[in-house]
Formats: C-alpha cells, sequence, structure tokens
C-alpha cells in the first residue's frame, strides 16, 4: 500500500490510499461464501446458493462494506505510521482514474494543531475573596425559614403586602397578540421576594381579593426567553387569594423538625456556617476559575481545527433548537443563528477545550482519586448519614463525573494562581450570592 502525506494547510493534510483488487476482491469472495451459508432462498438448499448467484445478488453491496471497512483500516495505519494525529473525521472519496490492479482513494483530514502556552508569571489575575460573617448565617437561617413557614388567608377586605403570598390569574399581550409564557391560571409567588419582574410586583402591591387591573410592563433587554426581551407588554391581573405568611421560630423543636445533626441553636448556626463556607467556595471558585481561564487562553496560541469547529456548531444549534422547543415555539426545529455569530461561539469553545487539556496533560493536573474522596466525604458533612450519602455518590456514574469535573477545575485554577500575579478583590456575601 504506497501512502503519500500532502499539507495543503495549517492543520489540513490529504492522503492518497490504494488498495489492491486482489486484496478486495478476495476479502469480498470470503465474505459472500460466509453469506451464503445464512441466507435462505426459495429453490435453494442452505449453504447451496451458486457464488455466481451471490456475486449477482449482493456483490455490489457486500464490495462496498469491504471497501468502507478497508479504506478504514488503510487509513488508520497510515496516520499511524506518519505520526500524525487526527481531529475530527476524515473526507474521503474515490478517485475514478484508478490504476491498474489498485483502487485509490483521498482522505483529507486536519490534525491536532501545536498549542504554544505562554509564561504565566507574567500574567495579572483578579481573584475574589469573600467572608462568611454573622450577618450571613443569620441571612440564611432566615431562608430557612421561609421555606418552612405556613399560611393562613387574609380577611377579603385586608390588600396584598410584601411577604404575602399571592395567588392570581394573568395575560399578558404585545401588541395585542398572547405570547408563549405570557398567561397563567392560579399562579403562586411570595410578593416582594423577586420572583417576578417589579413593575409586576409594583402593580399587585395593595391589590384585594377579586380585583382586577391592567398595567403595562416593559422586559429587561437580557430577559429570557430573547422573543419577548425589550418589548413592552400589556398585562390582565386578577388577584384571587392573599396568604399571610408565619415563619418559625429557631428553637430546638423546630431545628429537629429539619432532620438535622444538631438540637440546638448554637449547634444549628455552626452547621449553617459550615454549609454556607461550602457554597461560598463553590462559587469563589466558579468566579476565579473563569478568571483563570480567561488569563490562560490570553496567553495561549493555536490554528483551531475547522472540521471540529463545524462539528460544534451543529451541537450549538441542536441547542438552541432544543431550547426553542422546550419554549413553544412554533417550528422550532427549524430555528436559525447567524453564522458569524454561531462561527465564533463554536471556535472559542473549541480553543478552550484544546488549551484546557494540553495545560491539564502538560502540568499533571488531573484529579486524583483522594482528591475526589475528600470532596465527596465534604458533601456529606451536611448529611445525617454521611456514611450512606458518600457509598451511594460514589457508586453512581453522573455524580463521580460531577466530582471529578470539579477536582479538575480547582486543581487548574489553583495551579494558575499559584503561577501569576494575583490581585485579591474582596465581595461581599450578598453580592456574591446574587
Amino acid at each position: 500500500m504506497a501512502v503519500t502525506v500532502e499539507t495543503l494547510d495549517k492543520l489540513e493534510r490529504k492522503i492518497i490510499l490504494s488498495l489492491p483488487t486482489e486484496w478486495v476482491q478476495s476479502e469480498v469472495t470470503d465474505r459472500l461464501k460466509k453469506l451464503s451459508k445464512t441466507i435462505k432462498l426459495n429453490g435453494f438448499r442452505p449453504g447451496k446458493i451458486p457464488m455466481s448467484f451471490m456475486e449477482q445478488r449482493y456483490g455490489f453491496a457486500v464490495r462496498q462494506d469491504v471497501l468502507g471497512d478497508k479504506v478504514g483500516e488503510s487509513f488508520a495505519l497510515a496516520v499511524k505510521d506518519a505520526q500524525l494525529q487526527v481531529v475530527g473525521q476524515p473526507r474521503i472519496q474515490k478517485i475514478e482514474a484508478v490504476s491498474d490492479g489498485e483502487f485509490l482513494f483521498e482522505a483529507i483530514f486536519e490534525v491536532m494543531p501545536d498549542i504554544t502556552i505562554g509564561d504565566l508569571t507574567a500574567v495579572e489575575i483578579e481573584k475574589t475573596t469573600t467572608q462568611v460573617t454573622d450577618s450571613a448565617i443569620d441571612k440564611t437561617i432566615e431562608l430557612l425559614r421561609k421555606q418552612c413557614c405556613t399560611f393562613s388567608q387574609r380577611p377579603l377586605e385586608s390588600a396584598a403586602q410584601v411577604g404575602d403570598r399571592i395567588t392570581a390569574d394573568y395575560e399578558g399581550k404585545i401588541n395585542g397578540e398572547s405570547f408563549p409564557g405570557g398567561k397563567a391560571v392560579d399562579f403562586q409567588f411570595i410578593l416582594g421576594e423577586g420572583q417576578m419582574l417589579q413593575a409586576f410586583e409594583d402593580a399587585t402591591l395593595g391589590m384585594k381579593v377579586s380585583e382586577s387591573k391592567t398595567f403595562p410592563l416593559t422586559f429587561p433587554a437580557n430577559y429570557h426567553p430573547a422573543d419577548v426581551a425589550n418589548k413592552s407588554a400589556d398585562f390582565m391581573l386578577t388577584i384571587k387569594k392573599i396568604e399571610v405568611a408565619h415563619l418559625p421560630e429557631v428553637t430546638s423543636k423546630w431545628i429537629q423538625s429539619l432532620d438535622t445533626n444538631e438540637v440546638s441553636v448554637e449547634g444549628f448556626r455552626e452547621n449553617i456556617r459550615k454549609n454556607v463556607e461550602r457554597e461560598v467556595n463553590v462559587r469563589l471558585l466558579a468566579r476565579n476559575k473563569t478568571a483563570a481561564i480567561n488569563a490562560l487562553m490570553s496567553i495561549s496560541k493555536l490554528d483551531v481545527p475547522k472540521v471540529t469547529v463545524q462539528e460544534q456548531m451543529g451541537h450549538l444549534l441542536e441547542q438552541v433548537r432544543t431550547e426553542s422547543k422546550n419554549r413553544g415555539i412554533k417550528n422550532a426545529d427549524q430555528t436559525t443563528v447567524k453564522e458569524d455569530e454561531l462561527w465564533q461561539q463554536a471556535q472559542y469553545r473549541v480553543r478552550l477545550n484544546l488549551v484546557v487539556h494540553a495545560f491539564i496533560h502538560t502540568y499533571k493536573l488531573e484529579a486524583q482519586q483522594d482528591q475526589i474522596r475528600a470532596y465527596v466525604e465534604e458533601l456529606a458533612a451536611s448529611y445525617v448519614k454521611s456514611d450512606e450519602f458518600i457509598q451511594a455518590y460514589l457508586g453512581d456514574k453522573k455524580s463521580m463525573e460531577e466530582a471529578t469535573l470539579h477536582v479538575l477545575e480547582k486543581n487548574i485554577t489553583e495551579y494558575i494562581f499559584s503561577k501569576a500575579k494575583v490581585i485579591e478583590k474582596e465581595l461581599t456575601f450578598e453580592d456574591l450570592m446574587k
């Protein structure tokens, strides 16, 4: 088998593959013989079908299968011999001008790019920090109390107040037309908790049961779904029920009802502190990971494989269409995205993936089993039956993938910060949790 490798572009290569016709025909004959022993045809005894008939009836399809398999094998051997790391699927097509005794095929493909990572010590990165104060613990306990609150109906003549649970019907229209997600019946929300847009809550405040009101509302520019972002709508709102909230007192009895390890108020606060610190660390890692990755990308150079970008564009478009379908948009499977926007997003994702994988491999930052175990045990600390939690977590494939990813991201972030010039910026607990 003669092999020629030609460079077409920075990453694009071409290989000419030749397959001896005798080699191909021999394999076709063997497969036809095996096939003749398994198929049943009227007029022929099993295993006694003439090869001339098999060739006429099945020869073309079997030959195509053989060519596909042999070309694939030849391509794999060729790139291995040439020490080429292929990215994506090759484009293979038969060359019509076949030389005597050979089938010729042309394979065009891209190879893994060389990735250059610059000097991290010359990079300046902002690192976010946050202190967990007593005020943060108080606010967290307040959230728990709200989750455990009970409700009783207000007198019919009473107006809606902040903290009340409202049951209402509403319908919004844009230019007189209804829109997906703009209508609800017996919809419940807590007034003043930010569950609804501010204009909606302002309109509800002070209304009474059975009252109706029409009011204007302009959706924010960053509103999701984007179909109504920055548009103005007219809403009809009817109040059906107003209920006042009753928050539980922080007592040992209430603490026991939460199924925690602690029964004292002091022990309960300490557990809350540990959980809050854990959540704060997760959010800080997310913020600092973004800063670290941005710094890494800024000093990395590589040529991006076009075929991988094209594949990523397909994935992104499919995600957009799935989201559109979930929002009830008509003809969601025909949703389009601007080609240049899709290309930029896909190119960044591919570039990010290649750089991060190269970085992990270069500096040996893979997640270790003891790190994963420590992370799982940390999660289990907030559960009453921590041993059972650990066993269930370790036995769940998806959970372990998430744990591995968390540890990996932490390794990457900490390594980058250990090398770069770090500027610390303190963020309040409230701002971090928004």
